[in-house]
């Protein structure tokens, strides 16, 4: 018999499976503690460092395009001095702590503002060569770092002139809580700038401040390692064909103290879209670190050990009970039906055929009798039975092979639906709870500082528009909207309401109310929300620079990895913008998040230390977080709010990975189950099933029809047995009509 053939391969395929099986359960629900940080935790400190590099760069990136835009508006204009650049650049923007003019030829300062900016680091290097003009950071006195940005002044008949303007390195300034910390190192491990130690420092108990000490240690380690880990390229960093954050990420796991484990995520700072352009802020450097010590789980085995080996046991005993019932069942008999067809064919009649008791086997093993007789076995026979026969039970191999599936299946289905279910009751970290608050808050600074930068955009165009040329006008907003991609559509208003001067998408009314935010949402009852910021036009009263800002601006803010589902809502929290599809002005689906948000906003100057919780619905965990628009700007008074939230079955925390390990090894059995006793169906069963059905024809008469071999196996075998019966029967029927005209012409002759 071949070895790929027949009903032998795919009985010992299946225990080999099952085997398989049983040895991966033992292990992956067998011996083994949980870690002692769960994998979530983990996963969270890297995607809160990765928020706050997406931010830095974002912050930086910002202020590089704001200076440049504004110095290449001025050059396409008349001679301004540098005391006037300096006032309107302060009144646009309110991003620096100090800004400087000075003449690249002599090097004197002409105009100065705020802090006192160092220009001991300007040299030529700065000046010229490939990265001429890039920002650098620069140390001061004091030991601060500062961001220096500069862009070139450039008159006809002038000599140049270079402006610079420095600001701080931070994180984003949000809650961190008492112990979670942020830095921003440089590529030799140094940390630049620090956020959240502050806060702990306010601690009173000394067991606190040793605590605060060792954090600080741990971060001086980790953001050296941190730094020499983001300098290979984010391609090689990352699996082979995984996406996600497109610089260098990952975790890291320092020392323990008082019980606490000080773990820490890291990003480098990496452009949005590497392909399409250059990040000024990608090219510095710079790693954001995120500190966080954890409390250490307990690590409890609890007889897992046994438990596992209990498992993987009981689908052993199973699966050998299964592989008995198909070979006593199915293999058996069908080799018998083999060797007796066989042996038919060779032409030993003597013997009866040992017919089997069930089935397509006992009905090819009647046939098979029958045409025995037929042959010529009777006389040697006298018990031999002549006619139709037993034709044996309908069921066929259908019933084995069910009783098969429901030996498996009483072993896939209570590990697969039952086994380690969780249903509601587990007890998620509140690690997982403060993260979901803390990214969410970072998410609404970000949103917020994002609404802040494009009204200042509008407010630096609208000081280069003079309303009395329209033409003018509109060709500057044209090109103001191409470079802002955040804004659908740009034009400006007078006092009547009446737009004098467009560029992109149709705009929308506009009220110069008062009583109204400078940035406001309407269209309701429409498909998108319209987002719109204004400001006035200082060259004419009462002409209003308007900007519509796109909702998918708002929208690739707010999808971020480990988050879950991520809605900006209104004061009444109605939806205007979701990191996935929603409808515009759609309530949220739970009110407990409604009531989230109210509470929220009734707490929007003491920040989001009270918006997580916990949300126990249907079975299940659901982890959300609100986080109101506070700090400065226009965009800080508008009354909106993110929200997010996630199942918390999404946590690589034990209990749901102990779940999910349980639903595979059932499906995994499943599959085996249907691969298996599919194989044995469509090799042997249906097969089988036809082979008795000629079978029987042949036995009853029916020599006409040729039997071909579809199969080179034992089917194959028993179906060219049945043809050389055939034939055989065939001739011995033709020499029986030829004996009685023998007969006669021996009668006659003589």
């Amino acid at each position: 018999m071949p070895l790929l053939g027949g009903i032998r391969p795919p009985i010992a395929v299946l225990c080999v499976l099952i085997l398989a099986l049983a040895g991966l359960t033992a292990q992956v629900l067998g011996p083994g503690s949980d870690p002692v940080v769960p994998k979530a935790v983990l996963s969270s400190q890297q995607h809160f460092a990765e928020d706050g590099a997406i931010a830095l760069r974002a912050s930086i990136d910002e202020r590089v395009t704001d200076l440049n835009r504004t110095a290449a508006a001025l050059n396409t204009g008349a001679p301004v001095k540098p005391e006037r650049v300096l006032s309107d650049l302060s009144k646009a923007y309110q991003k620096w702590t100090g800004t400087t003019v000075l003449d690249l030829e002599s090097g004197k300062v002409l105009a100065a503002r705020g802090e006192t900016i160092p220009l001991a680091w300007l040299d030529k290097d700065v000046l010229t060569g490939d990265r001429a003009l890039t920002p650098r950071m620069v140390r001061l006195r004091t030991g601060d770092v500062r961001m220096m940005t500069m862009a070139v002044l450039d008159w006809k008949d002038r000599p140049q002139q270079l402006l610079v303007a420095s600001n701080s390195l931070s994180v984003p300034a949000i809650n961190l809580g008492p112990f979670r910390s942020m830095a921003v190192v440089a590529r030799d491990g140094e940390v630049l700038a620090t956020a959240g130690f502050e806060q702990a420092a306010a601690l009173n108990s000394d067991q606190e401040r040793k605590e605060l000490s060792f954090l600080q240690k741990q971060m001086s380690r980790l953001s050296d390692q941190a730094a020499q880990r983001t300098e290979q390229h984010p391609v090689s960093a990352r699996e082979p064909g995984s996406r996600g954050y497109p610089g260098v990420s990952g975790t890291l796991l320092g020392g323990d103290y008082n019980g606490r484990t000080a773990t820490a995520g890291y990003a480098s700072l990496a452009s949005a879209d590497p392909e399409e352009r250059k990040s000024p802020a990608a090219g510095l450097g710079l790693t954001v670190v995120a500190l966080l010590p954890v409390i250490q789980q307990q690590s409890v085995v609890q007889d897992r050990e046994l438990y596992g080996l209990v498992v993987s046991g009981v689908l052993v005993v199973l699966g050998l009970l299964a592989a008995a019932v198909l070979w006593a069942t199915v293999q058996r008999p069908l080799l018998r039906l083999f060797l007796e067809s066989r042996r038919l064919a060779r032409g030993d009649l003597t013997r009866p055929v040992s017919v089997p008791r069930w089935g397509e086997a006992a009905r090819i093993g009647s046939a098979l009798e029958r045409l025995r007789t037929q042959l010529g076995g009777a006389g040697d026979d006298p018990g031999a039975t002549h006619g139709s026969g037993t034709r044996g039970s309908r069921l066929g191999l259908r019933g084995p092979l069910a009783l098969t599936a429901a030996l498996l299946l009483l072993w896939c289905v209570p590990v697969g639906l039952l086994l380690n279910r969780t249903d509601g009751s587990v007890s998620v970290p509140s690690t997982m709870v403060n993260d979901q608050r803390d990214r969410t808050d970072l998410i609404a600074d970000r949103t917020r500082r994002a609404l802040n930068e494009a009204h200042a955009d509008l407010v630096s165009i609208s000081r280069l528009i003079d309303a009395e040329a329209p033409g003018a006008a509109t060709g500057l907003l044209e090109e103001a909207l191409a470079k802002h991609p955040r804004y659908g559509s740009l034009y400006v208003v007078d006092k009547a309401g009446r737009v004098t001067a467009r560029a992109g998408g149709d705009p929308h009314a506009w009220s110069s109310d008062d009583d109204l935010p400078l940035i406001r949402v309407s269209g309701k009852g429409g498909k998108k929300p319209v987002i719109q910021a204004g400001t006035d036009v200082p060259r004419h009263e009462g002409s209003t620079l308007v900007g519509e800002m796109r909702v998918e601006f708002l929208n690739s803010l707010l999808a971020r990895p480990g988050l879950g589902d991520v809605r900006v809502v209104d004061s009444d929290a109605l939806t205007i913008a979701g990191s996935d599809g929603f409808l515009a002005f759609e309530e949220l689906r739970h009110d407990s998040l409604a009531d989230l948000v109210r509470a929220a906003g009734v707490r929007v100057g003491a920040g989001p230390v009270e918006n997580g919780l916990l949300v126990r619905q249907g079975g299940g965990v659901t982890v959300a977080a609100a986080a109101p628009f506070s700090g400065g700007g226009v965009a800080a008074d508008i009354g909106w709010t993110v929200v997010s939230w996630q199942k918390a079955d999404r946590f690589q925390i034990a209990p749901y990975e102990r779940e999910d390990r349980s639903v595979l090894a059932g499906m995994l059995g499943l599959a085996a189950i249907i691969v298996c006793l599919g194989w044995v169906h469509l090799v042997v069963a249906r097969p089988l099933r036809a082979l008795a059905a000629s079978a029987e024809k042949l036995a009853d008469g029916d020599l006409k029809t040729v039997l071909y071999p579809r199969y080179q196996d034992e089917v194959g075998a028993v179906v060219r047995s049945l043809e050389l019966l055939r034939q055989q029967l065939q001739a011995h029927r033709q020499n029986q009509a030829r004996r009685p005209a023998d007969q006669r012409l021996r009668v006659g002759g003589r």
